[in-house]
């Protein structure tokens, strides 16, 4: 019981970071990869501990839905989601490489990817 509710905490936990990120992106969120519109390079905030504090947050969420309900299609989710993720940071971060140039490298150096 003790591990669903641990589960239930990081689902919580997941949401108010989930949230907190997209209200510190401002003016810059956006869904996927838009390469007709530039944006301004969020560093501060949450940003400052995580490049990628959305997907962080989605991670987490399917970690606390395995801890809450562990099964095989919910370590499925775990798992692809994290593949899933994965390929779409390194997306993202060739993109925001590309828009951003030395700017985006130096915070790279600076911030930790997920956390």
């Amino acid at each position: 019981m003790t591990i669903k509710y641990i589960g239930l905490g990081l689902l919580a936990f997941a949401l108010i970071w989930t949230i907190i990120a997209q209200g510190h992106r401002k003016k810059s969120w956006r869904i996927g990869i838009d390469t007709e519109t530039k944006t301004e390079l969020i560093t501060a905030g949450i940003f400052q501990f995580s490049r990628n504090p959305i997907f962080f947050g989605m991670i987490v969420s399917l970690v606390g839905l395995f801890l809450t309900t562990p099964n095989a299609l919910t370590i499925l989710f775990l798992i692809l989601g994290h593949i899933l993720i994965q390929i779409k940071i390194r997306l993202e971060e060739e993109f925001l490489t590309e828009q951003h140039g030395q700017k985006y490298t130096d915070y790279k150096q600076k911030v930790r990817q997920l956390i």
